[in-house]
């Protein structure tokens, strides 16, 4: 089960947390999780470019270890880029320490100040540690908007409808660069860029 828009109970329940950027203004940030990637990441990268868009890949540490050339061409297309633990753990199902551990494993690899948990799922104390922590990102990143690019039971159209229907001045929207989700994301990412460039919106990396 998945929440397309982030409820504000919700977001009131992780209050320390980031789940949008206040504002009028017509921006949006778009985000990747679990990269980098061989196939999906570059075809990202590619579509950013068409748009003029930036945009903010929360990296899982393991992959960056194996794709280090697709990690440094994130950076110097003028992206940011955030830490999404060294190898995609559960929080909910993590011992602090451990979680911190691998945390830390993950920014000895990425430089960052912006944490994602994997799944959303990370526990008060796991928070609580994080954000006291000297060596961590301490800037914890949520979402406003999931494309459920990762759903399997849907496909690319319905989760560019997803987020073109849910997005709002100051959205976080959340994308995959995975295999996983690659079927639909290289359908719904193009759709989505192109709908809300026409409206004229920004799409900037996450401050």
């Amino acid at each position: 089960m998945y929440l397309i828009k982030t409820p504000f109970w919700l977001r009131a329940f992780y209050p320390n947390c980031t789940w949008k950027i206040p504002t009028k203004d017509k921006v949006i940030y778009i985000s990747f999780d679990d990269g980098p990637h061989p196939e999906a990441t570059p075809f990202v990268l590619e579509q950013l470019r068409l748009y003029n868009a930036k945009a903010t890949f929360f990296c899982i540490g393991n992959n960056v270890l194996k794709h280090p050339n697709i990690y440094e061409s994130i950076l110097k297309a003028g992206h940011k880029v955030g830490n999404h633990t060294y190898d995609h753990l559960n929080g909910w199902e993590t011992e602090v320490n451990l979680y911190l551990e691998n945390i830390k494993d993950g920014a000895n690899l990425i430089e960052s100040n912006l944490f994602r948990p994997p799944y959303g799922r990370i526990t008060k104390k796991q928070i609580k540690a994080v954000k006291e922590s000297t060596d961590l990102p301490n800037q914890i990143i949520m979402w406003d908007v999931l494309s459920a690019d990762f759903d399997l039971k849907i496909n690319g159209e319905d989760c560019a409808r997803n987020v073109i229907k849910h997005t709002k001045p100051g959205s976080i929207i959340v994308f995959h660069d995975s295999q996983k989700a690659w079927d639909r994301m290289s359908v719904a990412l193009p759709i989505v860029l192109a709908y809300f460039s026409k409206l004229g919106y920004q799409m900037e990396v996450i401050p």
